[in-house]
């Protein structure tokens, strides 16, 4: 009977697309338990070594992570009806493990800061080497069946079923058995639904609408909105309140500045951000305010996707997405002609076209294309609404040198924080005839004591 370590060559051998040799009888029982325990240590402590410092080991997803060798061994039956199909597995567990070695060290490398920013940071260079990883597992796979002894209509059909496989597991199925220890990270409260909870909300939105104070005559009033409707992640929940708190502390806007939050923690304090609540406050807040005069203000934070709608989620309730065609549609709706609008968000720059008017300041986190970052559960705040409104305008009461200001912090704190994509480019459009308006803002409140 061939031993353990002649599999192991012979496997390692077919891993590098050279011709196995394997002799004798197919291996034991035992060898083939052998076989799986070595291969699978051997890709479960390199996907360990992916995650820099403490790490907690998902079992479901891994034991998921096995899908696929049922139908790949069915596939390898058919293809080798004359050949012990424990022969093939041998080979097949041992035959991973150089691809997996080369790239998964790849992965260790730049997790660990060992590469150089530009390789796994380049999407080009990144897409470049993942496309890499599938061809070479693909040709170990369909080689390995065809030196076995595999017809050539066998081999192209095993060839074709692999690559169905692979497809499958990289657009289906997550693998990363293991995750950052996060259990000493505040979770964000769930929100239980009840109907004392429902008779809360109205009653809420109600009272903060009917609170806003009215305008002035012949003074240009701030008014805000603050929109953040992801109640997963505790850093929109805090960025709304720091907004609200600086339009309201540098911008003379307390009173006037509507709060719509999903979060656990404020179901019975905020109203929520819902489309439908926030097209309710924009009606009322054009009520209260000089529609031809006054300046609206509306922030937004949340995860944005690639299509440019904005993350809703507050489960167990069900928040439609909003997207900019909405909020512009309601704001026109509503008569309020300066505005000032601000999208924390991915792809955020996505919104600038949708919203831009001559009478309206538009600043994004991101361009069309790029992430932005700080929005997960180990941020306090976004990196944009951090250096734009917790920073900068409380130096300044100019959106423009703000934005201005901020970006290059931006920049710096992305490359120190190594963001994969690069720089999220943040972006800004403002209207011609709205500047008057800010302008008029600005030496109000420069001159006040």
């Amino acid at each position: 009977m061939t031993g353990l370590i002649t599999w192991l060559r012979e496997g390692l051998r077919a891993g590098w697309l050279l011709t196995p040799r394997p002799t004798g009888q197919g291996p034991s029982a035992w060898q083939l338990l052998a076989l799986a325990v070595l291969s699978t240590m051997v890709w479960t402590v390199l996907a360990r070594l992916q995650v820099v410092g403490p790490a907690s080991f998902d079992t479901q997803t891994w034991l998921a992570s096995w899908w696929s060798l049922p139908a790949l061994m069915w596939l390898a039956w058919w293809a080798l009806p004359f050949v012990s199909l424990s022969t093939w597995l041998a080979l097949a567990l041992v035959a991973g493990v150089p691809v997996e070695v080369v790239t998964q060290g790849v992965a260790i490398a730049d997790a660990h800061g060992v590469l150089p920013a530009a390789v796994l940071r380049n999407a080009w260079m990144a897409w470049g080497l993942y496309l890499i990883y599938w061809l070479w597992v693909w040709s170990v796979g369909v080689r390995l069946v065809h030196v076995l002894g595999a017809s050539r209509r066998r081999t192209a059909g095993f060839g074709l079923g692999l690559a169905v496989l692979l497809g499958l597991s990289a657009w289906q199925f997550d693998t990363r058995v293991w995750e950052a220890d996060r259990s000493g990270e505040p979770l964000a409260p769930r929100m239980v639904l009840s109907q004392a909870l429902f008779e809360t909300q109205q009653k809420v939105l109600t009272d903060t609408l009917a609170a806003l104070t009215p305008e002035r005559p012949g003074v240009v009033d701030v008014y805000g909105l603050v929109y953040a409707p992801y109640a997963s992640e505790n850093v929109f929940m805090r960025e709304a309140d720091m907004v609200t708190r600086v339009l309201g502390e540098r911008f003379d806007a307390a009173g006037r500045t509507v709060q719509l939050v999903n979060h656990g923690a404020t179901a019975e304090t905020l109203a929520w951000a819902t489309p439908q609540n926030l097209e309710r406050a924009i009606d009322i807040l054009a009520q209260r305010m000089d529609r031809e005069n006054d300046l609206l203000v509306v922030y937004l934070t949340s995860h944005g996707a690639s299509d440019f709608q904005l993350a809703a989620e507050h489960w167990p309730l069900s928040v439609a997405s909003l997207t900019p065609y909405n909020l512009r549609s309601a704001l026109d709706r509503a008569g309020i002609r300066h505005r000032v609008i601000a999208v924390s968000a991915c792809y955020s720059g996505g919104w600038i076209a949708p919203l831009a008017t001559d009478t309206t300041l538009v600043m994004t986190a991101a361009d069309p294309d790029h992430t932005s970052y700080g929005c997960g559960r180990l941020s306090d705040l976004t990196f944009f609404g951090r250096a734009v409104f917790d920073e900068q305008l409380r130096e300044t009461h100019s959106f423009e040198k703000a934005f201005a200001s901020a970006v290059p912090v931006i920049r710096q704190r992305e490359v120190e924080a190594g963001k994969p994509d690069g720089f999220s480019n943040p972006q800004i459009q403002v209207g011609e005839k709205i500047r008057p308006v800010l302008m008029a803002v600005e030496e109000r409140l420069a001159s006040k004591p």
